[in-house]
This record gives structure tokens, sequence and C-alpha cells, in this order.
């Protein structure tokens, strides 16, 4: 049985990250096999990032190399920096079962959509545009020049929130985790999902025997 391919979007300070990895540590508690997809980003590491755990650090030169060896799921660039997802470990993590969850922004949705149909699509909102500005502001790293950009992207990210088959008001964090916990769980339930693996064989099974006991 294949894994699901799963695509979180948000602004720039809605809080996606936290969120999808307190939904996958959740679902790791009940063996629920997902797997949080680590992105190339040619943008320097913020105080307390490691590389390879949070993104893996690359040069503008080597990113534009692997644009051409093909190497990318997806890949954007946000302001003057590219972000992408490896091709290769996520395709071996989903033959093998995994379900994947890509942080991406919209550009990179549309390209898994694309080329990936059965992909799931969930939009991250801020609970206002106000809590959005605080938030970002209380990162403490930006200066009001670069949070004033970071805004007028947002509303322009924000905008793309109906191309996605889901969508999460992260007011409530804990509220906003068991959400995308469901949402991630019910992934795996959905036919074309299921049809290959033990559920579907017991499908087949009941409908060929509907005398069963």
């Amino acid at each position: 049985m294949k894994g699901s391919l799963i695509v979180v979007s948000a602004p720039s300070g809605a809080g996606k990250t936290s969120l999808t990895h307190a939904a996958i540590d959740r679902l790791a508690a009940i063996n629920h096999d997902v797997t949080f997809s680590v992105s190339y980003t040619t943008r320097d590491p913020r105080p307390g990032e490691h590389d390879g755990q949070d993104y893996h650090f690359v040069s503008m030169d080597r990113f534009e190399a692997m644009i051409a060896d093909g190497a990318f799921l997806e890949h954007a660039q946000v302001f003057d920096r590219r972000y992408g997802t490896g091709r290769q470990r996520t395709l071996e993590a989903l033959d093998q079962g995994q379900d994947v969850v890509l942080d991406i922004d919209w550009q990179g949705a549309q390209q898994v959509r694309a080329a990936y149909p059965d992909a799931v699509l969930i939009y991250v909102l801020p609970p206002s545009v106000e809590i959005l500005r605080e938030r970002l502001a209380g990162r403490g790293q930006d200066s009001e020049t670069v949070i004033a950009r970071r805004m007028e992207a947002a509303a322009a990210e924000m905008s793309h929130w109906p191309e996605y088959d889901y969508v999460i008001v992260n007011d409530h964090f804990d509220t906003a985790v068991e959400d995308l916990v469901a949402l991630l769980r019910a992934a795996r339930l959905r036919r074309c999902q299921a049809q290959d693996g033990p559920v579907g064989a017991l499908a087949r099974t009941l409908a060929k025997n509907p005398s069963l006991p």
C-alpha cells in the first residue's frame, strides 16, 4: 500500500511548521507511518536551525544543478530564496507505505497537484490579519520593512487558499493539531490509497462472498 502525499501550506507566521510537527508526533504515537519531508533551501540557517533537520541548506549553484538533474519533486522561489522537495527520498518513502508531509507554498502545491492528482492539499490560515502581523513581529528577527514585505506576500499567498482541499484556522493550537491529525488519518482511508492494501483485499473478499458469516 503506497503512502499518501500531503501538502501543508500557509503564509509565513501562520504556524504551519509547529502544527505539522505536532501532528506527526501524535500520529507516531499511534503507529501511523508518516514522515516530514525536509526541504532544500538556498537561504542561510536561522538561529537554532540545523542542516538536515530543519532544511537541507545548499548554495544557489548546487540548487540550480539539482534542478537541471531533475532532483526536485517541486521547487519555487520566494523573494530571493529558493526552496525545493527532493524527488528520490519522497517517492521511496511513498513506495514503502509512508505518508509524506510537504511543508511548501502554493507554487509547490500547484506543481505537486499537477504531477500527483491524488495528493491531499491542506491550507493553514491565521485567525486574523492582526494576529498574523503580531506573530511575524514577535519573532524578533526581522525589521519593520521586512515584516511589511512579508505581510504583502502573505496577502498574495492567502489568495490561493481556494485551490486546496481543506482549510484549517490556527486559532487554538491544540484544536488545529487535532484537525490536522484527522485529515492525515483520513487520507490513509481514501479508496485510492486503500484499494491496494489490506483494506482493499478485505473489501474484495467480502464483495465476492456476501454470504460469509
